[in-house]
């Protein structure tokens, strides 16, 4: 069912190494004022790898784009409000980052956000179609599991779909659980790096605990929990939060660190390596996150899974009716009259 690599996908993420390179990237941000949105506008403005920050967003973004302006960093930031506005946000942008769309609050699951943020991804990606087809699409917005498939289909529909360019961000799961592998064992969490496979939400987030850099090992039902805290840390927040928001400062923090490996990529870096919802063989599901080597062009290799044990060989079983009937609400999102 499953492709396997001779070692640990782990162990190539921590090849994490890159060249000297000369960029000059172009970054567009659509959904800028909002919650991950406006601190990962700020993380880009930050970045020496971005040159041109432009933001887009139903309001605010003047504001937004005044306010970053300030800072003293290299990024030339401009903002751009309103559907009008939106084409001239992504005239020559090479990567857009998508984290428009409502935000998940108490009792609610990813697919309870379907419906309004189906129809913002999907308005969205079809200006990008038109505007800036060879730009790399990150999409944030949740459910990934779903708004990639929309995504891909809309970019099919206008006929500029290129599989390497398209991207469902998962990095969050990545930092997440690297952070509380840190916790349980006393590591510095900078040497922590392992990889999560599947999809972006609930039980479709597969922690590969067995090939975790540096190796660690835990009793078996240490082991459940803590994947079940890696599935459900998205739930964590929002109840933390109580009705006031979902995880934003973190999405934000690890949409900024995909963005600034795609970036260095493209410029030329070598050993780029992330996580990301893309279109994959690995399973039968037609998407499917693993590690993926970064080049120009988007998407250079898909790593897969590695070799798995027994656990989580039946983690990807346990999700994949769920993440199939994400992928084809999405498909069918875009197809429907």
């Amino acid at each position: 069912m499953f492709s396997r690599l001779a070692r640990p996908a782990s162990s190539i993420i921590n090849r994490n190494f890159s060249t000297t390179i000369s960029n000059n990237a172009n970054v567009a941000v659509l959904g800028a004022s909002g919650g991950i949105g406006q601190p990962l506008s700020l993380l880009l403005k930050m970045s020496p790898f971005v040159t041109r920050l432009t933001l887009y967003d139903i309001a605010h973004t003047p504001g937004v784009a005044a306010d970053l302006s300030h800072i003293s960093s290299p990024a030339q930031v401009k903002g751009f409000m309103g559907p009008n506005q939106l084409a001239d946000c992504l005239k020559g942008a090479e990567v857009v980052l998508i984290p428009a769309g409502v935000p998940r609050k108490p009792g609610m699951t990813r697919d309870d956000l379907f419906n309004t943020n189906a129809s913002i991804v999907r308005d969205l990606v079809s200006v990008c179609a038109d505007v800036c087809p060879k730009a790399m699409i990150c999409i944030i917005t949740n459910p990934v599991n779903s708004t990639v498939p929309i995504a891909a289909e809309v970019l099919k529909k206008k006929k500029v779909y290129d599989p390497r360019r398209l991207f469902g961000v998962t990095t969050l799961d990545v930092v997440r659980a690297s952070t509380f592998i840190a916790e349980a064992k006393g590591l510095s969490v900078k040497s922590v790096n392992m990889p999560i496979i599947g999809g972006h939400s609930g039980v479709t987030i597969i922690p590969l605990i067995s090939q975790c850099t540096p190796p660690v090992s835990f009793p078996q039902d240490v082991r459940e929990k803590l994947t079940v805290r890696i599935q459900n840390a998205g739930t964590e927040v929002v109840e933390a939060k109580a009705g006031s928001g979902s995880a934003t400062l973190s999405m934000a923090f690890a949409a900024a660190k995909f963005a600034e490996s795609l970036v260095e990529a493209i410029g030329g870096a070598t050993g780029k390596v992330e996580c990301a919802f893309v279109e994959s063989k690995e399973t039968e599901a037609k998407y499917f996150a693993t590690p993926i080597l970064l080049g120009r062009h988007g998407v250079e290799t898909n790593l897969g899974m590695g070799k798995l044990i027994e656990y989580e060989r039946k983690l990807v079983d346990a999700a994949m009716p769920e993440l199939l009937a994400n992928i084809k609400k999405g498909e069918e999102f875009v197809k429907k009259p």
